[in-house]
């Protein structure tokens, strides 16, 4: 891998997108002075990163991964058109190299395992003689530092007012590959169910109290039809499968390993009567024809994420089909729910309120 000095690209391109976050900014400005033919980039916000190598090097491979549909139909809404080489991706695992360059913004406040385990993907996928950047919102960082000293490379290291960016060339295989994917079992009535989770799902390494509420709040009727909204490793929707072979069951997520978490239970546990689909924009198949729809939405977001799941449910939902939320904060439901639904209702359980409505 070869350095060299290289000027910032032609920002007025670019000039339509939100700034880069300052990790990205950092991790880009290094980027930059390293010439490479195949660059694969994650990103902290919209793949700024990405966009900018593409469009500087137009006859480069640029990939950048996501592991939410979210985040990446947004990203691709701010490119416009995108650059000529540069392609976007959201999978369960990255998308498998060799590369040259290796593109890692991270952020201080991101999860820990998770961002192990992007950065041990990232130097499997490079090349021998492939460079790893990446950088952190934290310019006092030595958490990173320690990470990238497990990989037995050296590590350079490039300060910022507000970050600090490091350069790891791979001389050689990694001298320890991890695996941290996680199995458990876990109980609903009568029947253990195995599940799959992986860094970056909902409640890794553990089934969430919240799920074990909705598992008790229903029991639908044989023939049933279940939709599970965000569904995290599955556990909500394994659990409903496998209590009678003729309920339907549907989940959908729009993070990719959540999908892919939930396929794998279903296999694991012989569920043909549970499907499961990566979804950003709420659409199911057979939409108005399901008799629950069940949800456990996220607390960021200011519940503009649970705006959006009580609205995927109002599609999806037959008349008279009833919505179940599980959540800490009731407020917002009991509040904005009367308005279009029928026989709202709040539950207090433990630590949780269950939130029941009907659609009209």
């Amino acid at each position: 891998m070869q350095f060299q000095t290289c000027p910032m690209p032609h920002m007025q391109s670019l000039s339509h997108m939100l700034p880069a976050r300052p990790a990205e900014s950092h991790a880009l400005e290094v980027a930059l002075a390293i010439s490479a033919a195949r660059i694969i980039c994650t990103t902290t916000g919209r793949a700024q990163a990405a966009v900018a190598l593409a469009t500087e090097r137009p006859q480069s491979q640029v990939a950048v991964w996501f592991l939410d549909l979210f985040q990446m139909h947004a990203a691709q809404a701010a490119w416009g058109a995108a650059p000529l080489g540069l392609q976007g991706a959201c999978v369960a695992d990255m998308p498998a190299g060799p590369y040259e360059l290796a593109v890692v913004p991270l952020s201080k406040d991101g999860d820990a395992e998770l961002s192990r385990d992007i950065l041990q993907t990232a130097m499997l996928n490079l090349a021998i003689g492939g460079t790893l950047v990446t950088a952190i919102d934290n310019p006092h960082d030595r958490w990173l530092r320690e990470q990238l000293a497990t990989t037995g490379e050296t590590v350079r290291v490039r300060p910022g007012s507000e970050t600090v960016a490091y350069i790891v060339e791979k001389t050689g295989p990694l001298p320890r590959v991890r695996n941290f994917s996680c199995s458990f079992v876990f109980r609903d009535r009568d029947r253990l169910l195995q599940a799959v989770t992986r860094p970056g799902v909902f409640a890794h390494r553990r089934i969430d109290p919240g799920a074990r509420h909705l598992l008790a709040a229903i029991d639908p009727a044989p023939q049933a039809r279940v939709l599970d909204i965000g569904c995290g490793s599955g556990c909500v929707a394994m659990g409903i499968a496998a209590r009678d072979s003729t309920i339907c069951v549907h989940a959908f997520d729009s993070a990719a390993r959540a999908v892919e978490c939930t396929q794998l239970g279903a296999e694991l546990n012989a569920l043909p009567n549970l499907s499961v689909a990566l979804e950003s924009q709420g659409s199911v198949p057979e939409a108005g024809t399901y008799d629950f729809a069940l949800a456990n939405p996220p607390y960021y977001a200011d519940f503009k994420i649970a705006e959006r799941f009580v609205e995927a449910a109002w599609r999806a939902l037959a008349p008279g089909g009833t919505l179940v939320i599980v959540t800490k904060q009731p407020g917002w439901y009991t509040e904005h729910l009367p308005h279009t639904w029928h026989n709202v209702a709040s539950e207090l359980v433990k630590n949780y309120h269950l939130i029941e409505a009907v659609r009209p």
